[in-house]
C-alpha cells in the first residue's frame, strides 16, 4: 500500500474517533450541568478542556465554558468537533478509490450536517452532539460491513484504537488527579464518579460488573484493565496491536518488527498490570507511562510505514 493512502485512512479514523469522543464528553458534561447545584460551571469545564488535551492560562480558565463551546462547532479552532470532521472529510477525500461508497455516502453525511450548523443558525447542542456520535458509530460500523478487512482497513483500526487510547488515558488521568472518593451518594463527587463512566459509555457495563457501588479503585480497574470492554485502555491497546501485527504481515523484516515491538510492550504493560499495584505507585504515573508508549507506537508507525527513507522501498 501506497504511503499517502495508509496515512490518509489512518488519519481518518483519527479525526472521526476524536470528534465523537469530543461530542460524548462535552454532552456529558452538559447533563452533569443540570443536576449540579447553582454556581459557577467553568473550573468543571477547565477539567473537560484539560481532559482533551487543551491546557489552560489562568485567564482562560476563567473563561472555560465559552472556551469548550468553541469546541463544538468553531472551525478556526483546529480541535473543535467539526474540524475534526472536516479533517477526516479531506482525508477520505484524498483516497476515495480506497474507501466503499458506502463508507464516503455515510462520511459525506455527516460532513454536511455538521457544517450546515456551524454556519451561525439556531441549534439544539445536544441534538448536534447526539448526531455527531451516532453518525461516527453509522460510519464504523459500514466500514466493517463494506471494506475488505485487509491492510487498508488495518491503518483505520490503529488509528482508532490508538486514539482512543490516548483519549480514555486523558479522561481517566485528569478525574483522578482531581476527584476525591465520594463519601456516599449524596456526595457531589458521586456524580462525577457517574460522569466518568458514562464519558466512556461504561456505567451499564460497571454496574453489571461491581454493581452501582461507586468505588475509585474499581473504577480505574475497569476503564484501565478490563480486557473486554470496548472503551478500556487495555482492550484498545490490544486491538492496537492486533491491527499493527495484521499490518506487519504485509511488510516483512526489521522494518515491521520494530513497530509490533513496541506496540507489544504498551499492550503488555496493561495486560499484566494489577490495580493494586498501579494505585500504590501512583494511578496518573501509570497512565502517562501508557501515554509515552502509545506516542512512542504512533511514530514507529509513521516512520515505518509513512515517512520511510525512499532507500528503503527501493530494497523491498
Amino acid at each position: 500500500m501506497l504511503s499517502r493512502v495508509a496515512d490518509s485512512l489512518y488519519w481518518m479514523s483519527r479525526y472521526l474517533e476524536r470528534a465523537e469522543h469530543t461530542a460524548r464528553v462535552i454532552n456529558m458534561q452538559l447533563n452533569l450541568m443540570l443536576e449540579r447545584g447553582v454556581g459557577s460551571d467553568d473550573a468543571y469545564w477547565a477539567r473537560v478542556l484539560r481532559t482533551l488535551g487543551i491546557e489552560l492560562s489562568a485567564t482562560e480558565a476563567a473563561e472555560a465554558q465559552m472556551l469548550a463551546v468553541s469546541l463544538v462547532r468553531d472551525t478556526r479552532h483546529k480541535a473543535s468537533i467539526v474540524a475534526s470532521i472536516i479533517g477526516a472529510r479531506e482525508n477520505a477525500r484524498q483516497v476515495r478509490e480506497q474507501v466503499s461508497s458506502e463508507m464516503w455516502e455515510q462520511l459525506n453525511r455527516l460532513f454536511h450536517s455538521v457544517r450546515e450548523r456551524s454556519d451561525g443558525s439556531a441549534w439544539d447542542a445536544r441534538e448536534f452532539l447526539q448526531s455527531v456520535k451516532e453518525g461516527s458509530h453509522l460510519f464504523q460500523g459500514i466500514t466493517d460491513s463494506t471494506m475488505t478487512h485487509g491492510e487498508g482497513w488495518q491503518f483505520i483500526q490503529a488509528g482508532r484504537f490508538l486514539e482512543r487510547t490516548v483519549a480514555v488515558s486523558s479522561l481517566v488521568g485528569e478525574h483522578f488527579r482531581e476527584l476525591p472518593e465520594a463519601r456516599d451518594e449524596s456526595d457531589p463527587v458521586h456524580l462525577e464518579w457517574i460522569g466518568l463512566l458514562r464519558s466512556c459509555t461504561a456505567f451499564e457495563a460497571y454496574c453489571k460488573a461491581y454493581t452501582a457501588d461507586l468505588q475509585p479503585d474499581r473504577i480505574a480497574e475497569f476503564l484501565v484493565l478490563h480486557p473486554t470492554f470496548p472503551h478500556s485502555i487495555r482492550f484498545s491497546a490490544g486491538a492496537l496491536e492486533k491491527a499493527v501485527r495484521e499490518i506487519g504481515r504485509e511488510v516483512a523484516g526489521k522494518r515491521s518488527s520494530r513497530v509490533e515491538r513496541i506496540a507489544g510492550r504498551l499492550h503488555a504493560t496493561l495486560s499484566f498490570g494489577q490495580i493494586d499495584e498501579i494505585m500504590h505507585g501512583g494511578l496518573n504515573t501509570y497512565l502517562e507511562t501508557v501515554l509515552r508508549q502509545t506516542g512512542q507506537v504512533h511514530s514507529a508507525l509513521h516512520q515505518t510505514y509513512i515517512a520511510y527513507p525512499i532507500e528503503v522501498a527501493l530494497e523491498a
